[in-house]
């Protein structure tokens, strides 16, 4: 099996994260990816967050695709950082070849992320092109410590087969939403452009 793995706090899902995981399953060549739909980001304010049992509902009907499983795993495991996920998740299915999938602007404060540099000597990853952040991502501190570790665009299918580090940026999602964004414009904060559908 080759799976995906795409986590955030999804406050809210939004069709860019739908699409996303649509290029990384079809340019990966994935069988599943699991949206780990996490009760906090620790590198975030999580006043205001919706509980995670609606973000999971909201999410599972955004995604509605046979080959995308959406998880509230990290509350069920107790697991706060992504680097003790992954090593729960590779510890418990050792036959699978796993990808983390992120967007760019993920990428960039990667740095900040506990234990990034294990996190992606554990598991390729996958990022994806955003309006914005892909301008700046490669500039960031990660960005530049993976530089040499990079695949090819004609590489995409071999990622999930490959040992770590190893990554690719997938090109093609041009949506300018973000969680954010959406965020600020429910409380009337800030106004954003229609969701865009997926591929």
């Amino acid at each position: 099996m080759r799976i995906g793995l795409f986590g955030g706090t999804f406050d809210p899902p939004h069709a860019a994260h739908r699409a996303a995981c649509l290029i990384a399953m079809r340019r990966l060549n994935l069988d599943r990816v699991w949206w780990l739909v996490t009760p906090g980001n620790p590198l975030k304010d999580a006043r205001g967050l919706a509980p995670l049992e609606e973000r999971i509902a909201a999410a599972r009907a955004l995604a509605h695709h046979p080959r995308i499983d959406v998880t509230g795993l990290e509350e069920h495991i107790g697991t706060r950082y992504t680097h003790d996920t992954l090593r729960y998740l590779m510890a418990r299915c050792p036959g699978v070849r796993f990808v983390w999938i992120m967007g760019a602007d993920n990428l960039r404060t990667f740095h900040r992320w506990e234990r990034w540099r294990a996190i992606a000597a554990m598991i390729p990853m996958a990022v994806i092109d955003r309006l914005g952040p892909s301008l700046y991502a490669m500039a960031g501190s990660a960005g530049q410590a993976l530089a040499r570790y990079r695949l090819a665009d004609s590489q995409a299918r071999s990622l999930p087969d490959r040992r770590p580090p190893a990554w690719i940026y997938l090109h093609g999602l041009k949506s300018p939403l973000s969680s954010t964004a959406l965020r600020a414009a429910r409380t009337g904060t800030q106004t954003v452009d229609p969701p865009v559908p997926g591929p």
